[in-house]
């Protein structure tokens, strides 16, 4: 079972379940912080692959 396979009313359901933990005041605060926990988690991502891409690439030797 994959995420796509959840559909609207299961994330409805989520989204309900979520609002009545953290009640309306502190979800902007959790919104807020998945938000920049993601943001980290793309950089790093992104990251990792230019090194890998850097590592990867024969270096240029000059024949003179």
């Amino acid at each position: 079972m994959n995420l796509a396979a959840i559909g609207v009313p299961g994330l409805i359901i989520i989204l309900v379940i979520v609002l009545i933990l953290f009640g309306p005041r502190k979800l902007p605060e959790v919104g807020s912080a998945v938000g920049k926990t993601l943001a980290e988690f793309k950089k790093s991502a992104r990251d990792i692959l230019e090194d890998e891409e850097v590592k990867d690439t024969p270096k240029k030797t000059d024949i003179s």
